[in-house]
């Protein structure tokens, strides 16, 4: 289905290059917001800062969905004996409950000391995401 990702020498780079532009929106619209939320930038309106970033980290995530699923798509059972690669896919997981969960719990509008939790985890999930990303290729 996807043969042209070995057939032309920069689709495969080019879909590198997709998946880290996701990355940046992802991780950094979800790290302005979380440092809201964890306090600092207190004069800006958290709401207003939510609908500011988190739709852009939306876009990211799903520009990372696409372009990962048509990677994974290339050589799936390589990846699927990677390590790294099944991390990701957990932290991953964890990253997507630990947002339901911010969300049901009324998200914005209860900024209080679990949702400052929820928030330090969710920074943490993504950037260990992005590390086992890195190591995929060394593992």
């Amino acid at each position: 289905m996807f043969s042209g990702l070995v057939s032309h020498p920069w689709a495969y780079p080019a879909l590198e290059v997709a998946h880290i532009v996701g990355i940046a929106l992802l991780f950094g619209g979800l790290f302005v917001f979380e440092l809201r939320a964890l306090g600092m930038g207190r004069e800006l309106p958290a709401p207003l800062l939510a609908r500011m970033t988190l739709r852009p980290a939306l876009a990211g995530f799903g520009l990372c969905a696409v372009t990962g699923l048509t990677m994974f798509s290339g050589q799936p059972d390589e990846l699927l004996a990677n390590t790294a690669f099944r991390i990701k896919l957990l932290l991953i997981a964890l990253a997507g409950a630990n947002a339901a969960l911010f969300h049901f719990r009324s998200g914005v509008a209860a900024l209080d000391r679990f949702a400052r939790v929820q928030c330090l985890l969710s920074l943490g999930f993504w950037l260990a995401v992005i590390i086992c990303g890195r190591w995929i290729a060394y593992l």
